[in-house]
């Protein structure tokens, strides 16, 4: 389904922009084309007084048995975690932590959202089969308006990411480009 309306109270939320994840596919044309469309989503709901959520991610599931992230044993970096410049965060900016693929699972985002009054969210991120999929599952039955900017978002598999934004995501709400959530904020303003 295409984009109807940005509501008076929506949120964009930003999954797993970091410094780990962004330049371990830094060879990914569509990466860099990600970052932009983010970061000018992000400058966007910032003008407009619209919260913006940047989340990252630190861990993951327990009972796992793989060593370290890439299974190397590897200690990751210590700036693995932090968000990625070009997002500018500001003050304003509301930071969460996850631990699993769901920026809602266990960290406290229902919450934040309710309590700003937030009534729909505006996704973009990495990765879109796996971090915005399950964040957009989750917000869909939280009951938020959900929006995916499919051109601020990439997977680092094609496929899985076709699937996705072709498939899955209009079952769970409304699609559209950075450029489109920006129009119709503008509009409602």
């Amino acid at each position: 389904m295409t984009l109807t309306t940005i509501d008076p109270a929506a949120a964009l939320v930003v999954i797993d922009l970091q410094k780990g994840i962004v330049s371990a596919l830094a060879g990914d044309p569509a990466t860099a084309t990600v970052v932009k469309h983010a970061s000018q989503l992000a400058a966007e709901f910032r003008r407009h007084g619209l919260p913006v959520v940047l989340v990252n991610v630190n861990g993951r599931a327990p009972g796992r048995t793989e060593v370290g992230w890439s299974g190397s044993g590897a200690a990751l970096p210590a700036d693995w975690t932090d968000l990625i410049d070009e997002l500018d965060v500001r003050p304003t900016d509301h930071l969460i932590t996850k631990r699993r693929r769901s920026a809602f699972h266990d960290t406290g985002l229902d919450t934040l959202l309710r309590d700003l009054g937030v009534t729909q969210i505006v996704l973009a991120g990495i990765s879109t089969s796996a971090g915005v999929e399950s964040t957009a599952r989750s917000a869909s039955d939280h009951g938020y308006h959900v929006v995916l900017a499919t051109d601020a978002m990439t997977d680092p598999d094609a496929e899985a990411h076709r699937h996705s934004v072709e498939r899955v995501f209009p079952k769970l709400g409304e699609t559209a480009t950075s450029a489109e959530v920006a129009e119709k904020a503008e509009a409602t303003r």
